[in-house]
């Protein structure tokens, strides 16, 4: 089309808000998708946002309401909103493709209705535009045409005045368009909509909601008066408890959804679902026996990325069937409770975890990350993430640990176990059981809450351990890996455990199941910390259990020379990896103490 100024423009059919809505395959992703524009307004003083249902004023039918008391747009604002492409957006806000309107609106239903007011110095702006698939599909329009009237108030006479742009002509033609195909009939009933939004603020309503296969509306508002839910989305299972779980609620409960959809949440800002406040329900507080791991990526760049990854086992485990990790962007929610394990064994059930990660980019609907190589690395390691700690751990919930490969893996660290009461005191390179450590939580008022350091303690036969390095008068707690003795766990003709491990105990210790919430033993030495007397005392400790005990073969004595080694190996990984950890928490405290001082300079510009 070669319009009369000469220039080429691009031709959408209306078609094409149809097949663009469908990036969306879940009705819920839309509706975040509306309501990352509200959380992006928090930086321009907006403190709730609604989601409700009311009924369209033409017909009666229901219609989806989301309104917020943001900024607002101005009638050029509003026009780049409701275009293809562009976004004002900046990098540390959730939207950046300037597209989410349009697919997440069009995927509710076909049409939608925005009200806009908006305060720019002393100027009040009050703007409406309508995104209707059903009027230019039955008015057979080629290209999409959004018809849209802007009113300006003017503070000497108390009115609104129309805004003619670009002439009288046009402005009328656009309201007549909105009277005839909005469920406003008449130009008062369209301005008695903007009463309830104030000074500045944004209204969306979708109308003509979509419907199932089976001919039923999608979004389901009567099941529930305080919640909206997704038609025909329960699933049974054959255990209630993982059915009222949160990991299953929110496929079918816009509540349980919302309550996740954010990492964290600004103080005075709420989102009000049906009248209701959602409550922030953090997925970390449903763990137990926690850790927190450490991940680099190598994300490129000068930027060093550092990820922490919370993990552990939920409350309910494991009479949950329900296992995988959570994966934020920008504090919004893109994979919950995502399985990178599959197996028909039992391993990984009831491991959760939660990380944010910003190193990579989600896809355009906010529902998945863009597969490359940086994802798919991140996959594997969470894979191993679950593993690892399924292996240690899993004893904890009434599980026993099956036998491994006799030959030890490269870079696996096992402890040395001493059974006076087994036929064979070793069973080279056999996975001990979680029971066999006994783990203390080292005082972490130090360190950042995503950081901690592990003390691990485990007693030889007589009893001997060391968990305190005392240097002068000062008593600093260091992660020490002495031998343990555990009679008949294992049997040595079977290569098998000979009794489960139970929670919270093992054997000739007092500790308690508590300890095991900081114990964080990796493949890969620089997700946790240690401290250089480790070497010197596992060192001693072994060489005098050696000098006190016989023997028994030579194959004996070379698989503690070997596991010694392996030692002093993974002690001079920890003491690389306690100075790293230390810069990187003063470089953290720095970070802190700029973003306070930025915050209450804010503040004092605020007042």
């Amino acid at each position: 089309m070669i319009p009369n100024d000469g220039k080429n423009h691009l031709r959408v059919h209306p078609k094409f808000l149809h097949s663009n809505a469908t990036s969306h395959k879940w009705a819920f992703g839309a509706i975040a998708e509306l309501l990352d524009n509200a959380v992006d307004e928090i930086q321009n003083g907006a403190t709730f946002v609604i989601v409700d249902k009311i009924s369209n004023p033409r017909n009666g039918s229901p219609a989806l309401l989301i309104q917020d008391n943001g900024g607002g747009m101005d009638p050029a604002c509003l026009r780049r909103c409701m275009s293809f492409g562009f976004s004002e957006k900046s990098k540390s806000m959730i939207g950046k493709y300037g597209n989410g309107f349009k697919t997440s609106t069009m995927r509710l239903g076909a049409d939608a209705i925005v009200f806009c007011c908006c305060m720019r110095g002393r100027m009040l702006t009050q703007s409406v535009g309508l995104l209707s698939y059903t009027f230019l599909m039955l008015t057979g329009h080629a290209d999409i045409v959004i018809p849209m009237v802007d009113y300006e108030f003017d503070p000497s006479t108390g009115v609104l005045k129309t805004i003619l742009f670009p002439d009288e002509e046009h402005f009328y033609m656009n309201l007549s368009t909105l009277l005839q195909w909005s469920p406003y009939a008449t130009e008062a009933e369209l301005l008695k909509q903007f009463d309830d939004i104030g000074h500045h603020g944004t209204k969306v309503i979708v109308f003509n909601l979509w419907s199932n296969d089976d001919g039923d509306m999608e979004l389901d508002f009567e099941s529930d008066k305080e919640d909206i839910e997704i038609t025909g989305a329960l699933h049974f299972h054959k255990s209630a408890l993982t059915q009222d779980h949160i990991a299953n609620r929110f496929r079918h409960s816009l509540r349980a959804y919302l309550s996740i959809l954010y990492l964290r949440t600004a103080k005075n800002f709420r989102i009000i679902l049906r009248g209701q406040v959602v409550e922030h329900h953090n997925i970390a507080d449903d763990l137990k026996y926690i850790e927190y791991i450490l991940y680099k990526p190598q994300a490129g760049g000068n930027m060093e990325v550092f990820v922490v990854t919370t993990i552990g086992f939920l409350k309910e485990a494991p009479k949950v069937d329900i296992h995988g990790f959570s994966i934020y962007h920008k504090n919004r929610l893109i994979l919950p409770f995502w399985r990178v394990v599959q197996s028909n064994n039992g391993i990984g059930r009831g491991v959760v975890g939660v990380l944010e990660a910003n190193f990579v980019e989600p896809t355009h609907d906010k529902q998945d990350f863009e597969w490359t190589s940086l994802f798919q690395k991140l996959k594997i390691r969470l894979r191993e993430m679950t593993v690892e700690y399924w292996d240690l751990h899993c004893g904890l919930i009434g599980y026993r640990h099956k036998s491994r490969r006799s030959v030890p893996s490269p870079g696996t660290l096992r402890p040395v176990v001493v059974n006076h009461n087994s036929p064979t005191n070793y069973i080279q390179g056999a996975p001990m059981p979680s029971s066999s450590v006994v783990v203390n939580t080292l005082h972490a008022t130090n360190f950042p809450n995503s950081l901690f350091m592990p003390e691990v303690e485990m007693h030889s036969p007589q009893g001997l351990s060391f968990g305190h390095d005392h240097t002068g008068s000062q008593s600093v707690q260091r992660p020490v890996v002495t031998a343990l003795h555990i009679p008949n766990v294992w049997n040595a003709a079977t290569m098998s455990p000979t009794a489960p491990c139970t929670p919270g105990h093992s054997s000739g210790s007092s500790q308690t199941g508590s300890q095991w919430e900081s114990y964080s033993r990796r493949k890969q030495p620089s997700h946790v910390e240690a401290s250089g007397s480790m070497k010197r005392r596992a060192t001693a400790c072994l060489s005098n259990h050696d000098h006190e005990e016989t023997v028994g073969s030579s194959d004996e004595a070379l698989l503690i020379m070997q596991q010694n080694e392996k030692l002093r190996a993974l002690c001079i990984e920890y003491e690389k990896t306690e100075e790293e950890l230390q810069l990187k928490v003063q470089w953290l405290k720095n970070e802190l103490q700029e973003v306070n001082l930025k915050y209450e300079r804010l503040l004092t510009a605020m007042k």
